[in-house]
């Protein structure tokens, strides 16, 4: 029996490094699912796929689709949808460089890496602008229900889809904004990481509160922060067992629910957007593609 990829719900990393790819024109894209399908599969990978690859092999993975671009009220959303996308996980960087370079050149001659951004674990877990990300993420059994496809779900059991943002700060903003301000915008005290009522409307956590939806909007953030010389953010990354929940929270925080956007537009913006299946894997540790024959 097949179970969900173990890296998913594994604790974040103290580094990583996520890829994503792009179909080449004329690629072979049978021929890429033949090498994914040989990979060993652990706590220190995780693999989705993206609509781009599954259609081109005429096949479909239900609930799978790109990730959707729209603007709202003074904010834009972006959609870069990747083919492939693979989250390295490790401790030591020059390793996880070597592991990108060899799981790149696997697929060298169909896809070319269109993103690669390194990530670490910032001050025990933080984003770089001092708040704590995923503080109400689901646990155990309840992450489990939230992040992966039910076991009685047909060939798609023990599967994920996870949306993958890149969001870039402007730290200058962040630097003349008080401490008070930027708690607003978050909902929650830096100081203590605890949420307080009288935080606005816009405040993030009011914004993406999971069980305010109907149906409720439970996700298991994964996001890391990056830097690439003196510019950084957050690789915001959000595991589900469909796509739904998540777009729902993205669609409220650019107010295009009631035409509130969410505070943190404010100092971060979105520069990428892709949505991909993680297939489950099998018990011999590889990754189980059925759903796609």
């Amino acid at each position: 029996m097949s179970s969900f990829q173990s890296g998913i719900l594994e604790p974040l990393p103290q580094q990583a490094i996520f890829i994503e790819f792009q179909l080449k024109p004329g690629s072979d894209a049978q021929e890429v699912l033949d090498q994914l399908s040989l990979l060993d599969i652990d706590e220190k990978i995780v693999v989705g796929l993206g609509q781009g690859l599954v259609s081109a092999v005429g096949k479909t993975a239900d609930g799978l689709r790109a990730f959707p671009a729209f603007d709202g009220p003074g904010c834009e959303v972006p959609s870069t949808q990747a083919s492939l996308w693979c989250w390295l996980r490790g401790i030591d960087r020059g390793e996880l460089f070597h592991r990108a370079r060899k799981f790149a050149g696997i697929f060298a001659s169909n896809m070319r890496v269109s993103k690669i951004t390194n990530c670490y674990k910032y001050a025990g877990g933080l984003d770089l602008s001092g708040y704590e990300d995923g503080t109400e993420n689901p646990v155990d059994q309840e992450a489990v229900a939230a992040a992966i496809v039910a076991p009685d779900a047909g060939v798609l059991a023990g599967s994920s889809f996870v949306a993958v943002q890149n969001w870039l700060h402007d730290f200058e903003v962040l630097d003349r904004l008080p401490v008070s301000e930027t708690d607003d915008i978050i909902g929650r005290h830096k100081s203590d990481n605890e949420e307080f009522a009288e935080a606005p409307v816009s405040a993030h956590v009011k914004r993406t509160a999971q069980e305010s939806f109907d149906p409720e909007a439970f996700i298991v953030r994964r996001s890391m922060p990056w830097n690439e010389g003196l510019e950084g953010g957050f690789m915001f990354v959000a595991f589900g067992a469909s796509l739904d929940a998540y777009e729902v929270q993205l669609k409220r925080m650019a107010g295009l629910e009631d035409g509130i956007v969410d505070g943190l537009f404010k100092f971060t913006t979105p520069v990428s957007g892709s949505y991909f299946w993680c297939p489950p894997v099998t018990e011999h540790g590889l990754l189980d593609l059925t759903a796609l024959k």
